[in-house]
């Protein structure tokens, strides 16, 4: 199991965040990259566990997995229009820095 975190950013997120995140040095996938544009609800929750990657979105509807007690590697949460593109790369670095994989799964952040 890696020792940091990594993420993945759903359809709805700018990807100049995983651009931002990668120039740190941050392992993240989109969902674009991961070919899930067109996934199921059930196809974007096995990718997260298979990979061991935390969803970073926008989407209400994520949340839901958590509420539904289905294991997860952890999700954050931001509300659109909320962070500029610098706040959320900001917040998703405190986590990478600060959390192991094991400290955010099955947890809900929010930024």
């Amino acid at each position: 199991m890696p020792r940091t975190v990594r993420f993945h950013l759903e359809e709805n997120a700018d990807p100049r965040i995983a651009a931002g995140l990668r120039m740190h040095g941050v392992d993240v996938s989109t969902t674009q990259e991961a070919g899930l544009l067109s996934a199921d609800d059930l196809e974007q929750p096995a990718y997260l566990v298979r990979e061991n990657r935390a969803m970073v979105t926008l989407d209400p509807d994520f949340l839901r997995l958590h509420t539904s007690g289905h294991a997860h590697p952890g999700i954050v949460f931001y509300a659109s229009g909320s962070r500029s593109i610098g706040q959320v790369i900001s917040g998703l670095r405190l986590i990478w820095e600060w959390l192991e994989p094991d400290e955010l799964a099955d947890r809900i952040e929010f930024l």
